[in-house]
């Protein structure tokens, strides 16, 4: 209960600031679209930057790539463009985000032998698509599909710390505990929506 409830605090929390800023950019001259384009391209260039193994930068990279997909949906508000199919697009990038980092450590760890880790990435993607899966589904049935430890945030924050301490090692071990935390939020999620029914 602690941990959920630090998640939505912190969660937010930052929806606040970023409120806070997107009122006084009304007048910004780039739609809610091409904010989360832009994030999209900015986060392949992360997953580029890690395939060719400059951990550290493609960390920072892929902070600011996703940091991108938060205020898309703040600019479409501010601007009155919030809808369906600013949301499909949103939702349809994030997964190509995430699913293109993974494929990036993945062929980084099969360059280097280590099929644990490989096996890991895998698991981690797999339980990703399902954790946003179940939230969709759990909201087309006027159902709360939000519960579980790693949200997309989450993924995000440990991916990124893992890379930024990928010369000392970490790498690997945080994707692995990324797979672990991953499925066990499936696990959560779908017996939060199991009991609704």
């Amino acid at each position: 209960m602690g941990v959920e409830r630090l998640q939505q605090e912190y969660t937010d929390g930052t929806r606040r600031v970023i409120a806070g800023v997107m009122d006084r950019a009304t007048r910004i001259p780039v739609t809610a679209n091409q904010v989360t384009v832009a994030g999209f391209l900015i986060n392949v260039v992360a997953a580029v930057l890690v395939y060719r193994e400059a951990f550290i930068a493609g960390g920072l990279v892929f902070l600011l790539g996703s940091i991108l997909d938060i205020f898309d949906g703040a600019v479409a508000r501010a601007r009155g463009e919030a809808g369906p199919r600013g949301a499909i697009i949103d939702s349809v990038l994030d997964r190509f985000s995430e699913a293109i980092m993974f494929v990036a450590l993945a062929l980084v760890f099969a360059r280097e032998g280590n099929e644990v880790a490989v096996g890991a990435v895998i698991i981690a993607l797999a339980s990703s698509l399902l954790t946003s899966y179940l939230r969709a589904k759990a909201e087309s049935l006027g159902l709360d599909g939000t519960h579980g430890l790693m949200a997309r945030a989450e993924r995000v924050v440990l991916i990124a710390a893992a890379l930024l301490f990928a010369p000392l090692g970490a790498l690997p071990w945080g994707i692995i505990l990324l797979a672990i935390l991953s499925t066990i939020t499936v696990l959560q999620r779908a017996r939060h929506v199991l009991r609704q029914l």
